[in-house]
């Protein structure tokens, strides 16, 4: 590899990690080519990059961003590192099932989400999170409960007054008989 095309991969790299909500570095070295093949397909899905990147490569990457030294002693052997943008759940769902489905192939070394380096070991508590449409979907609905109690109010009030009405005009009909 030339120093032009590390350079290239350098910048690149970086330009991903300053758009990240969550990493994940995968030790690789038993995946086949099918199965790395299908991985990359589940991962494109959601909108996510798998990348294979040389450990010196990522650390000086991860270096020129700043505040990622506790993923230093995570790149050692094979590694493959998922780039979430969006909802950094995600891609840790995939790789729990994808861990299961096919045990011994991959293996998760580190997870971040933000700038909060976790363990690999921690890939199945990070995988139970919510992801970022279900935090959106329980915001709207604890913002609609009060407007959908005002409205119910709002009718009980009205349905009442509609009651009292057709009792006051019956009780005049009843009087008028």
């Amino acid at each position: 590899m030339t120093k032009e095309q590390k350079a290239k991969v350098i910048a690149d790299t970086v330009e991903r990690l300053q758009n990240v909500s969550g990493l994940y570095l995968a030790d690789f070295a038993h995946l086949t080519v099918e199965k790395a093949n299908q991985l990359r397909s589940e991962f494109f899905k959601v909108g996510v990059d798998y990348k294979v990147i040389k450990n010196t490569l990522l650390k000086r990457a991860l270096q020129e961003v700043g505040g990622y030294d506790e993923m230093f002693p995570y790149l050692v052997g094979m590694t493959g590192i998922v780039f979430a943008y969006d909802d950094p759940v995600t891609p840790a769902r995939l790789l729990k099932t994808f861990v299961k489905d096919n045990e011994k192939m991959l293996s998760v070394k580190a997870c971040v989400l933000g700038k909060e380096v976790f363990d690999g070991s921690r890939l199945e508590e990070l995988a139970s999170l919510p992801t970022r449409e279900d935090l959106i979907a329980g915001i709207i609905g604890s913002i609609a409960a009060p407007a959908q109690g005002i409205v119910g109010a709002i009718h009980g009030v009205m349905s009442g007054i509609v009651y009292a009405i057709d009792a006051i005009e019956k009780q005049k009909q009843d009087q008028a008989a």
